[in-house]
């Protein structure tokens, strides 16, 4: 587990968003937001995923994985919604710390290793850098990690 048992995984709430679980439900959304924002997910989040053969199916796999791992508290996958849930914003990710981490951090010093991405609409209004510190802010004051690694390629605020 990468929390504690008794650990109830919070949500996120802003007035105009929320970040909560991440669900198979939540495929047709989560496609359409990650198939228009390839590139800007590449910018932000770094790494060669999503590539642009990704399928509806491909990507109704990956959440099933996902929420079974929310559920068995190994990883956490959250979606970001708007207040009516009719648009996928992003997602953040909070994953076990991985040898294949960069230099700069060592998985045996480093509690969690967290990454998020937003959609190239939301980018281009400015939710990115404010996401990002709603993202620092929340896991201060709610998660148990002492030591995170932020894994973003591209951190517009000081973590």
């Amino acid at each position: 587990m990468l929390v504690p048992k008794d650990f109830e995984p919070p949500v996120l709430e802003k007035e105009d968003y929320r970040a909560r679980k991440l669900r198979a439900r939540d495929a047709h959304l989560d496609y359409i937001a990650v198939v228009s924002s390839i590139d800007i997910i590449h910018k932000t989040r770094g790494g060669k995923w999503p590539t642009p053969e990704l399928t509806l199916e491909d990507d109704l796999i990956d959440l099933s994985w996902h929420q079974r791992e929310f559920e068995f508290k190994t990883s956490f996958a959250y979606t970001v919604m708007n207040k009516e849930e009719t648009e996928c914003l992003g997602c953040i990710y909070f994953y076990p710390p991985r040898a294949s981490m960069s230099d700069a951090a060592s998985k045996d010093d480093t509690d969690v290793s967290i990454s998020w991405w937003v959609t190239q609409k939301a980018y281009d209004q400015g939710f990115y850098e404010r996401l990002s510190k709603d993202i620092k802010e929340w896991v201060e004051k709610e998660w148990p990690f002492k030591k995170v690694f932020w894994a973003n390629k591209y951190l517009p605020i000081e973590f």
